[in-house]
């Protein structure tokens, strides 16, 4: 019999996470809640293997609505949710599942602390050997400031609880860290989030994402990814919440992988078990490669985005297999291939992101784009308006995604397509991908 899935969450992840559900064979239909513009469309039973099989409709609910959530997946008789955002799973909406007896993939309230909680997440790796810089967590300014005036290594200002991305700050010099605190705890930029501000050693090298699913024992490591943070080109400007990624990444070599499965994932999956709070779902490494080896920067819980835009793409493998095996934990013995080639993301943007943004401007190009082989655009900040049309509705708007038979031709082919999509307003960067290159 067939399944009926709901992926919670409106992003471009989720728009990802439903188009990768839609393709198995065994989904009967997708629902998103609450989803976007992108995220319905009639089922095609015909498909062949790359375009969805199974319709996928947008349910009005919001992804912190827990009752109505619960009341829709039993209405409906939804056999599997998956939860894309960070916020619904720090709130606990898996324990609100598992209490109603039915079944979501992601980690409880008390594992996803290891995103919620950055201070939460440095004293576990202290605890657990896992390779990380030097820091200090305080919750009083003043302490922080003078903590800050004679600390010895170069520092990153960090709001210690949820900010969407962006509370994460690279000062250049000790006033622009002192600018940094202020603008968290005392402006309260980042608001409950900067009750807590983790100052750690600022690290040198290059960023990775190693995002892997685990049952609560087993560790299976996806493609490796690279994000790109700052808005502008050459890494300048504000952080934002990503404005591209790719994958495989050649940075992580598979020696490499193993290291961080050996020396961050499974130490991570293994300590939070050991605490008593077993971890089942995606758990991601946000990870510095520094002279001496890799460090953890942070953990995620749950899908990354962009970078689930670029994963599931190279997943061979039947996604409704993999979740289950990590519910049910029989991961050890499931077959989770990888496709060859690579994928690109590039993120279209709406004027002023990651700052305010207007709303409302008209989108088109989408069909151009997707008739090129190999792309999809994944929606992230859409909507419709009164007559219909398209319009943006959020800073990131659009996921345009290339998949290829190597880096190169899936860079070329990603902006090759983002080419044809116009709104007034929108930008992007134009180096997604090229420090792979070099």
């Amino acid at each position: 019999m067939k399944k009926r899935v709901l992926v919670v969450g409106s992003g471009g992840r989720e728009h990802a996470l439903a188009w990768a559900l839609a393709r198995s064979p065994q989904v009967e239909h997708v629902y998103v809640a609450p989803g976007n513009a992108g995220t319905a469309w009639p089922p095609n039973p015909s498909a062949g293997e790359w375009p969805p099989r199974a319709g996928c409709s947008r349910v009005p609910v919001a992804a912190d609505d827990f009752d109505r959530l619960v009341a829709f997946t039993k209405e409906e008789a939804v056999d599997l949710t998956v939860v894309g955002p960070e916020n619904p799973l720090a709130a606990g909406i898996v324990d609100a599942f598992q209490a109603a007896g039915l079944r979501a993939f992601g980690p409880t309230r008390a594992a996803a602390r290891i995103e919620a909680s950055k201070a939460f997440a440095k004293d576990f790796m202290a605890r657990h050997a896992i390779p990380t810089g030097r820091y200090a967590v305080f919750s009083s300014y003043e302490e922080a400031l003078e903590h800050l005036r004679h600390v010895e290594y170069e520092v990153v200002v960090k709001a210690s609880g949820l900010a969407a991305g962006k509370g994460v700050i690279v000062p250049d010099s000790r006033e622009e860290a002192e600018e940094a605190l202020k603008r968290i705890m005392v402006e309260r930029a980042f608001g409950a989030a900067g009750d807590q501000v983790v100052i750690e050693e600022r690290l040198r090298g290059q960023e990775a994402s190693v995002l892997a699913f685990t049952d609560g024992h087993t560790v299976v490591p996806m493609p490796p990814a690279q994000d790109h943070k700052p808005v502008f080109d050459g890494d300048r400007g504000p952080n934002t919440g990503g404005m591209g990624a790719y994958a495989p990444a050649p940075l992580v070599t598979p020696e490499l992988l193993d290291e961080i499965v050996r020396t961050v994932l499974r130490p991570a999956v293994d300590g939070l078990r050991a605490e008593g709070a077993p971890y089942v779902g995606v758990l991601y490494a946000g990870l510095m490669v520094t002279r001496d080896g890799p460090k953890v920067l942070e953990f995620n819980c749950r899908f990354g985005d962009p970078e689930t835009q670029v994963i599931l793409p190279l997943l061979a493998s039947d996604l409704v297999d993999v979740l289950e095996a990590c519910l049910s934990g029989t991961l050890a013995r499931a077959d989770v291939r990888w496709r060859p080639g690579a994928a690109v993301t590039v993120v279209a943007a709406s004027e002023g992101y990651p700052g305010p943004y207007p709303k409302g401007r008209p989108i088109t190009g989408i069909e151009e784009a997707e008739a090129l082989p190999g792309v999809v655009v994944f929606h992230a900040g859409t909507a419709r308006d009164a007559e219909g049309r398209l319009v943006t509705a959020g800073g990131r708007v659009l996921n345009v995604t290339a998949i290829a038979d190597d880096l190169p031709q899936a860079i070329r082919r990603a902006y090759e397509a983002i080419a044809c999509i116009h709104f007034e307003g929108m930008h992007y960067r134009r180096d997604i991908g090229r420090r792979a290159l070099a």
